[in-house]
């Protein structure tokens, strides 16, 4: 049999083919009586409608947004922060009918034939760090915008100033008169080798300069700042580097929590870190706050009924932005920066060492 073909209806119908391809993707421009003819002529010719690739090709825009992750594409529907980015830049999607292509990065040869073969018209970073698929996704040539790091000259930027923040959230266990202090780090994935703790110049503070190296790192510059400013020694320091899993981070959390002397507070550079130490504390009747005081950083949904002293940002308006400079580009600043507030909120997880 020959491949039917929007020629083929439009000789059957009588039409032109410029007709019939509006019946598919412009129903409005057509009365319902022939749209109705030439759609019952393509169901007896068993035709699929158009190519989709090759209507891409045609209108010149394929209507989608490529969401890329540094982790495994599960984490974007478990982690509460990941959520809550989704539902702000879908909210744009939906406005202007975008779809989103989401891409998780299970191992780097699959990931990279993914974003090389995406049908989309622009990508969003998702917390890319210094991961080498930022390199992927530049080689496109699309439009891009990063949040949450690493800022990328001539890149739309979204995020906040996180080792501002961070700092904000050590100096309150420190004013609270905290001294022995333990801190568990968010470190990606690819940056973390098996059976070993972070690679060196991971927690360097001395590289950590702006945006340029993550939010992680730039999390720990500012617990670093803060505990310089109240004359700690920051070698006397213990930083343990975990995942933003709350599973993976009781594992931290013990380690930490099996010291002599224990520490008096932990700061967890994310929320669901900090549950993980919450868990753990609980699991062995050490008292919050009475025993251990924890800060954490996000301010998710579930912070507020655990009662999480923590960093609150933007989240789902950090969504809603991102989209914006992808779908709604400002023509008198191409490749903006763009810093949201934040706020420290003070709830029942901190109190003075006993």
């Amino acid at each position: 049999m020959e491949r039917v073909t929007l020629q083929t209806i439009a000789d059957r119908v009588g039409v032109s083919r410029t007709t019939v391809s509006n019946a598919f993707s412009r129903p409005d421009q057509l009365k319902q009586e022939l749209r109705q003819r030439i759609m019952e002529v393509a169901e007896e010719l068993d035709y699929p409608g158009p190519n989709p690739a090759a209507r891409t090709l045609r209108r010149g825009r394929a209507g989608v947004i490529g969401v890329v992750f540094t982790e495994t594409l599960s984490y974007a529907f478990a982690d509460s922060y990941a959520v809550g980015f989704l539902r702000g830049l879908s909210r744009v999607a939906e406005q202007s009918g975008t779809g989103l292509h989401l891409i998780g990065w299970p191992s780097p040869g699959v990931a990279e034939e993914v974003i090389g073969d995406a049908v989309v018209d622009g990508f969003c970073l998702f917390s890319p760090e210094a991961h080498p698929l930022v390199e992927t996704v530049m080689r496109r040539r699309l439009p891009v915008v990063t949040v949450d790091h690493p800022y990328v000259p001539g890149v739309p930027f979204v995020g906040i100033e996180d080792r501002t923040a961070a700092s904000e959230a050590a100096t309150c266990l420190l004013e609270l008169g905290h001294r022995r202090i333990a801190i568990i780090a968010a470190q990606p994935m690819a940056a973390q080798s098996p059976g070993r703790g972070p690679e060196p110049a991971w927690l360097d503070i001395d590289l950590v300069a702006g945006h340029r190296f993550g939010a992680g790192r730039a999390r720990v510059a500012g617990y670093h700042d803060a505990c310089l400013k109240a004359g700690l020694n920051w070698s006397d320091i213990p930083i343990y580097p975990t995942t933003n899993d709350r599973e993976i981070a009781r594992r931290a959390a013990a380690r930490i929590l099996d010291l002599d002397p224990r520490p008096t507070a932990v700061i967890a550079a994310t929320d669901e870190i900090a549950f993980g130490v919450m868990d753990v504390a609980a699991q062995r009747g050490i008292d919050i706050p009475g025993e251990l005081s924890v800060v954490g950083f996000d301010d998710v949904p579930a912070s507020e009924p655990a009662g999480l002293t923590t960093v609150r940002q933007p989240i789902t308006e950090k969504g809603t932005t991102a989209g914006r400079l992808l779908l709604e580009p400002a023509q008198d600043d191409p490749a903006p920066c763009v810093l949201m507030d934040h706020r420290l909120i003070v709830r029942r997880t901190t109190a003075p060492p006993a």
